[in-house]
């Protein structure tokens, strides 16, 4: 097979590289190759189970059209000072611009006009204050949340849309390696489930595999000689308290998005992917890693709220592996759970005991993982890191009274893969000609919007209009 653009993962990266090439008339052939399937096929059976039935070959929540983002909540940040570091790359107004313009493009596809996190000044104002008086930063970003199952819908119509256009889009088809000739890349090698692999020829090749792809990147990284380093791994919990604590923040800011750097070892931790009324979840990665999630959605709400609270770790020197250091974390708490996610109450924490199962009965904050595994997630955490977020949990509870009751819950892993960051210029060129990495796999961008906004970019760069 023959293309001139052959984009490996159907992500938010990928999807709007080919939408963008599409809205400035480019007539160049597109392939994209998604190991998953099609965004109307992919459905996860643990609302009826009520437990992780561990899909084969890949878990639906991960992997398909759409990528992990749109079936985990579905938060849009319109704000370029979050979703990671592209606007080093590209420069803060241009990244502000892109992020204004592919906005419109999600509202084109019936994303929700609503804003989140602008109405009320004077209460972001105060909420601020008592941020900086925990030794906090709070970043105020406007948030389109689309909604778990609203963002079902949409993708749908994305992906309805690139079919109609001209695109080509090969389901349940992997890319096993890259092909490279004289330091340019000449398109890839890829096998369709239960067949041969065959070899597709492309001018350009993009990669766009996503957070779960991130540690295949790496490998092909090394393999090839395509200049990357090792950047940063977050490892944390995913904290769930009763609404009833977080009700001025989550109808404030409906997500607040606090920094620290909790002593004694003053690592970055900050809080991620808050989903008021929302329920925690289980993801599956495809070496049987189960981490744990949120989902929020616009019509069912449970009584909690959670959020992800990470440690930035980076490593260097002789070690310099991070993704397989937070693998190895994650390993080890599945163990301790017997395959599950574990949870532990934060008092029990603090007095140095495990969670048991009835325990969690008495409590106002009732699981909204039923298959979680009472435990000890101590046990597995590292020092270091529980250290930072005991620490931290105390601070945000300056900023949100009761966040550090004895009953809030924690779940572990939340583990975030994106530390492998690949050397680009500002055109998403790689050392490696016609061969571009873009979203959370290139180790640039954390987040939808941030991916959503690589990808148009690399549109224009591929249709010769910057």
């Amino acid at each position: 097979m023959k293309y001139d653009v052959l984009i490996v993962g159907a992500g938010p990266s990928g999807i709007f590289t080919a939408i963008e090439m599409l809205r400035n008339n480019s007539k160049k052939k597109i392939l994209i190759v998604e190991k998953g399937e099609a965004v109307e096929n992919r459905s996860c059976p643990k609302s009826q189970t009520r437990k992780c039935m561990n899909c084969k070959p890949y878990c639906h929540i991960t992997t398909g059209f759409s990528g992990a983002g749109a079936f985990s909540d579905g938060k849009l940040s319109l704000s370029c000072e979050v979703g990671g570091t592209l606007p080093e790359l590209i420069g803060e107004q241009k990244a502000q611009e892109t992020i204004d313009y592919t906005d419109k493009i999600y509202l084109e596809f019936g994303a929700d006009t609503r804003v989140e996190g602008v109405s009320d000044p004077e209460k972001i104002r105060a909420i601020r204050k008592k941020a900086i008086n925990a030794n906090l930063k709070l970043v105020d970003c406007p948030i389109r949340h689309l909604g778990t199952e609203m963002a079902h819908g949409l993708y749908q119509r994305i992906e309805e849309y690139l079919l109609k256009n001209g695109v080509d889009i090969m389901f349940r088809t992997e890319c096993v390696d890259i092909i490279i000739e004289d330091g340019i890349c000449k398109g890839a090698v890829i096998r369709e489930r239960n067949a041969s692999e065959q070899t597709v020829s492309a001018e350009h090749t993009v990669i766009a595999t996503g957070r779960k792809g991130a540690d295949w990147l790496e490998r092909i990284c090394v393999e090839h000689s395509i200049a990357h380093s090792p950047g940063t791994v977050d490892i944390g919990v995913r904290v769930e308290v009763r609404s009833e604590i977080m009700e001025e923040v989550n109808d404030v800011l409906y997500e607040s998005k606090l920094i620290g750097y909790p002593q004694p070892f003053r690592n970055k931790v900050r809080t991620f992917c808050q989903n008021p009324g929302g329920f925690v979840a289980q993801e599956n990665y495809d070496n049987g890693l189960a981490v744990v999630n949120g989902h929020s959605f616009k019509g069912l709400k449970s009584d909690n709220t959670n959020l992800a609270i990470l440690c930035s770790h980076n490593f260097s020197t002789p070690f310099n592996q991070p993704i397989e250091y937070a693998k190895k974390v994650g390993e080890l708490t599945n163990m301790l759970g017997a395959g599950h996610i574990l949870v532990q109450r934060y008092g029990d924490i603090l007095d140095g005991k495990r969670t048991w199962e009835k325990e969690l009965s008495f409590s106002n904050v009732k699981p909204t993982l039923p298959d979680a595994v009472a435990g000890d997630i101590t046990a597995a955490v590292p020092y270091r890191t529980m250290t930072n977020i005991i620490n931290f949990i105390k601070s945000v509870d300056d900023v949100v009274p009761g966040f550090a009751s004895r009953e809030t819950l924690l779940y572990s892993p939340e583990l975030k893969f994106y530390s492998n960051r690949v050397k680009m210029d500002e055109h998403l060129n790689t050392n490696i000609g016609g061969l571009h990495c873009l979203g959370d796999s290139s180790g640039w961008t954390r987040g939808l919007m941030m991916a959503s906004i690589m990808g148009v970019l690399m549109g224009r760069e591929l249709s010769g209009c910057r």
